[in-house]
């Protein structure tokens, strides 16, 4: 009876593995298309973004980043319209936790931060000085890429995905520290570019980092767990 007891507790735990990793199968392939309809999504706008605030001279035009959930959202169900949908489990539930929690802080940091450096802008043109605006302004790109790839990365390993946690560490660390250090400034006084041209690498550089990192975060590992499953 003991043996009886053992081989079906040890015939049940065989089931739900066996249930957990068909349902990891099955959410990695839709997580998959997620991540790689967001990614290009997000370099769609960062395009969109560098070239309208290039002709226009407009920085207002970094507003359009706002856009992305809804574009993401509105492509995402178009894509999987004829779709089934995915069985809800403790893997999905933990992805889809994930990435709404990821939404809902980048997308209050990126308002706060456009608020606060209004406001400091203001301060700093009311008192003449724009030395205290470029040393307290806040750069949200370098933050939001360090929140994506823990996402990111948290999700590689909820899904058992190497190439999510590396892509998401190196997209996430790898664009923090390149914001924070000003990689790109440094780069391009090391170039010895033109001043006259210095202003529009300045409106180009951050849309082109943010489009990099994306591609390295989001849709190359997204495309890699759709080839892969």
């Amino acid at each position: 009876m003991e043996e009886n007891k053992n081989l079906t507790a040890e015939r049940s735990l065989e089931i739900i593995t066996a249930q957990i990793e068909r349902s990891r199968k099955t959410v990695s392939k839709d997580a998959g298309l997620s991540l790689f309809i967001a990614g290009l999504c997000i370099i769609g706008v960062a395009i969109v973004t560098a070239v309208c605030a290039l002709l226009t001279g407009n920085m207002a035009f970094h507003l359009l980043y706002v856009l992305v959930p809804v574009l993401v959202i509105g492509i995402e169900r178009y894509v999987k319209r004829n779709q089934p949908k995915v069985p809800d489990s403790i893997i999905s539930t933990m992805v889809d936790k994930t990435w709404q929690t990821f939404g809902i802080f980048v997308l209050s940091f990126f308002v706060l931060s456009i608020l606060f450096n209004r406001l400091m802008l203001h301060d700093a043109l009311v008192a003449d000085n724009m030395q205290v605006f470029f040393q307290n302004r806040i750069n949200p790109v370098r933050i939001i890429l360090l929140m994506m790839g823990m996402a990111v990365t948290i999700n590689g390993y909820t899904l058992k995905s190497k190439w999510m946690v590396w892509c998401g560490i190196i997209g996430g660390i790898g664009g923090f520290f390149w914001e924070s250090f000003c990689v790109t400034e440094t780069l391009l006084a090391w170039s010895k570019v033109p001043f006259e041209h210095y202003g529009t690498l300045q409106v180009i550089a951050p849309n082109l980092m943010m489009a990099v990192f994306t591609f390295i975060g989001l849709t190359l590992p997204g495309w890699m767990l759709i080839k892969k499953r």
